[in-house]
C-alpha cells in the first residue's frame, strides 16, 4: 500500500474507488440496453399524477443523459422537465440562481411542486434546491451524489475544481447543510460498485422521510439508465405529495436491491 492510502486509512479519510471498479464502468451500457429490453416490465411501475419532474445532469454531462430517465417518466404519466443549461461544468454557488429560476418557470407554468431527480452532481443540485425552496419542492431522489461525508472521495474531484474553481472546504457551512436533513421527503440512491463515487458520500441519515437505497452492482455512469434504479425512481414519484413510506424492495427487480438495514450510514 502506498504511503498515500496509509495516511488516508490512518485518518479515516474516505478514498474514491479504486481503478478496478472505475474502469468496470463500461458496463453501463449494458445497463442501457437492459432496460431497453425489460421496457414492457419498467412500464409495471406505478404510474404517475401528472406532477412536474425536473432532471439534473451530473459533471459534464447534458439534458441528453437524463433523455431515458425523461422518456420513462413521461410515459409513466409525469410532467418530465430538462435542465435545459447545457454541459454541466459544475460549481455550486455559480449554478445556484439559474437552478432556482428554472424550478420557479416550472412550479410557476405548473401550479404544483416540483420532483428533483439529480443524478451525481445533480443530485447535490437537488438537495441544495431543496433546502433554497421548499416551498416549490416535491421531493428530492439522488442518483449516485456525493453530498456526504468526505465528498473529495471521488476520481472526478480534481477535475471539477479545476473546471468550476470551487474546492470543497470552501463551502463547508454550504456542504454541512446539503448532507443534513432536508425539509422535503428524500431518497438517494446509489451503489457500492460505484466506480466514480465513494458509496459512503451517497449515505443520507435515514429517517420518517428520508431514506438511502442501494442496487447492487450498478454502475455510476449506468445509474440512470439502470432497470432496478428507474423502478426505485418511479415509485418513490408515485407517493402521493406530503406523504411519505419505505421503499418496499419488491417488485420485478427485488432481488437487485440490498436490504435497508444494509443501506444505512456505515
Amino acid at each position: 500500500m502506498s504511503p498515500g492510502r496509509d495516511r488516508a486509512r490512518a485518518s479515516g479519510q474516505l478514498r474514491p474507488p479504486s481503478l478496478g471498479l472505475l474502469l468496470a464502468e463500461a458496463r453501463s451500457l449494458f445497463e442501457f440496453n437492459a432496460s431497453l429490453l425489460l421496457s414492457p416490465v419498467l412500464m409495471r411501475a406505478p404510474r404517475g399524477d401528472g406532477h412536474p419532474v425536473l432532471t439534473l445532469p451530473g459533471f459534464l454531462a447534458s439534458d441528453l443523459s437524463m433523455a431515458p430517465m425523461r422518456r420513462y417518466l413521461g410515459e409513466l404519466g409525469y410532467d418530465a422537465h430538462a435542465w435545459r443549461m447545457g454541459r454541466n461544468l459544475g460549481g455550486l454557488t455559480r449554478m445556484r440562481e439559474a437552478l432556482h429560476t428554472r424550478l420557479a418557470e416550472i412550479h410557476a407554468a405548473s401550479g404544483r411542486k416540483v420532483s428533483l431527480v439529480g443524478w451525481s452532481l445533480g443530485g447535490v443540485y437537488a438537495r441544495d434546491l431543496a433546502l433554497q425552496a421548499p416551498d416549490m419542492v416535491r421531493n428530492v431522489i439522488t442518483l449516485g451524489s456525493p453530498f456526504a461525508n468526505d465528498v473529495r472521495a471521488t476520481n472526478a474531484t480534481a477535475l471539477y475544481e479545476r473546471m468550476s474553481g470551487d474546492r470543497a472546504e470552501d463551502f463547508a457551512e454550504a456542504r454541512a447543510a446539503i448532507a443534513g436533513d432536508l425539509p422535503v421527503p428524500a431518497t438517494s440512491i446509489f451503489s457500492r460498485a460505484d466506480g466514480v463515487v465513494n458509496w459512503r458520500t451517497c449515505q443520507l441519515r435515514p429517517s420518517d422521510r428520508a431514506e438511502n437505497i442501494e442496487v447492487y452492482l450498478a454502475s455510476h455512469i449506468g445509474l440512470g439508465v439502470n432497470p432496478a434504479a428507474l423502478w426505485a425512481v418511479a415509485d418513490r414519484l408515485a407517493q402521493p405529495e406530503g406523504e411519505f413510506w419505505p421503499f418496499g424492495r419488491a417488485g420485478p427487480f427485488a432481488i437487485a436491491y440490498a436490504p435497508p438495514e444494509r443501506a444505512v450510514l456505515a
